[in-house]
């Protein structure tokens, strides 16, 4: 190498080494932007956890709720049948009906106008005061006594038969003013249409 060409092959080593020096090492790579495959799977499943949960807890108000109306149905139409059942009573020897008995046995045509289906049986008694066959006939009285009232509220007098136990049903079996009071009565019971009572209209 002639001494000429030493100094340019120098140089150009130099400044290979000094651009070689100069160069930076390249940037790193930009942080990922947004959620993780992971991060959004969690996510999604947390999503169809509050759909299941949400899902879930309107089924099971729904189903509160059924039952609720369920139990009032059954609540009220054990109301309605207690007073079709209820009893009424009558004063001594007389199948008149009386203030009380009007009031129990208006309540009784209101239910049976709204439930045409239903039949009622009644049954008249009698206190022990009297011979077997008066009482019998006393309570024939009071049972029809209580028909003829439904049937002049417009009920069909084929929903209802009567009968008498005259004095052989005591309610109480005692022989005082009070037990005789008791047993002067007409029963009621539902032969047919008392399995879905509907409240009157």
């Amino acid at each position: 190498m002639t001494a000429r060409r030493f100094p340019i092959v120098a140089l150009a080593i130099m400044l290979t080494v000094t651009v070689a020096a100069c160069k930076k090492d390249p940037p790193p790579a930009p942080a990922p932007v947004g959620p993780s495959a992971a991060e959004l799977e969690r996510a999604r499943q947390d999503s169809i956890a509050r759909v299941r949960t949400a899902a879930d807890a309107a089924t099971a108000a729904e189903a509160a709720r059924q039952l609720a109306a369920q139990a009032e149905a059954a609540r009220l139409a054990g109301s309605l049948r207690t007073t079709l059942e209820a009893m009424v009573n009558f004063e001594y020897d007389e199948a008149a009906i009386t203030p009380d008995a009007e009031r129990i046995l208006r309540e009784k045509a209101d239910i049976l106008r709204t439930n045409a289906d239903v039949r009622l049986q009644i049954v008249g008694h009698a206190d022990e005061r009297g011979s077997t066959e008066y009482n019998l006939a006393l309570g024939s009285s009071r049972a029809e006594s209580v028909k003829t009232f439904f049937t002049s509220f417009g009920l069909d007098a084929g929903r209802f038969v009567t009968t008498s136990r005259g004095e052989e049903q005591p309610l109480v079996n005692r022989s005082d003013e009070a037990a005789w009071a008791q047993n002067r009565r007409a029963e009621f019971v539902i032969t047919a249409g008392g399995q879905e009572l509907r409240p009157p209209r």
